[in-house]
């Protein structure tokens, strides 16, 4: 079953290519923007999630995808990555599935010159972890790991 934070992400990460979250009922199309904001989902994302919750939100779908976001919610349905392109896609748990990935219809990708969609970052812990690399360096090859030598410079 996918959880709802794998949907949520799945979301995300086809937003940040520039796929809809298409609405038949009303004839509306979402697609937040930003998505992230400070280490986390933007308030647009939040509003469009919350937005989909409702019974509104029912039927509404990702542009090029069959299943609902309701269905994806339910314990038929799991998500996993795209042979293709890596990015996340809904796999059925039972029966067959079409299984036609988002990245289907969009003719350039996926384009390994671009960097991938992800989730979010949060600075502050970007920023502790590379002080604590700094703080604690990594052991010697007398601890049994290898340690970065610099290259010798030619005698003149």
């Amino acid at each position: 079953m996918a959880s709802i934070d794998q949907v949520r992400e799945y979301l995300a990460y086809w937003f940040q290519l520039g796929k809809k979250v298409v609405l038949p009922h009303s004839q509306e199309s979402l697609m937040p923007q930003p998505v992230f904001q400070e280490g986390s989902y933007s308030p647009q994302f939040e509003r469009c999630w919350q937005q989909l919750q409702t019974p509104a939100g029912r039927d509404a779908y990702l542009d090029g995808t069959a299943e609902t976001i309701y269905e994806l919610l339910t314990p038929a349905w799991d998500i996993s990555a795209c042979a293709r392109c890596a990015m996340p896609v809904p796999i059925i748990n039972r029966g067959m599935s079409s299984l036609i990935c988002p990245c289907n219809n969009l003719p350039t990708w996926p384009n390994t010159e671009l960097p991938p969609p992800r989730q979010a970052i949060t600075n502050q812990d970007q920023l502790a972890a590379i002080r604590s690399r700094l703080l604690h360096p990594r052991p010697s090859v007398e601890e049994g790991e290898l340690q970065s030598h610099p290259d010798p410079l030619p005698d003149r």
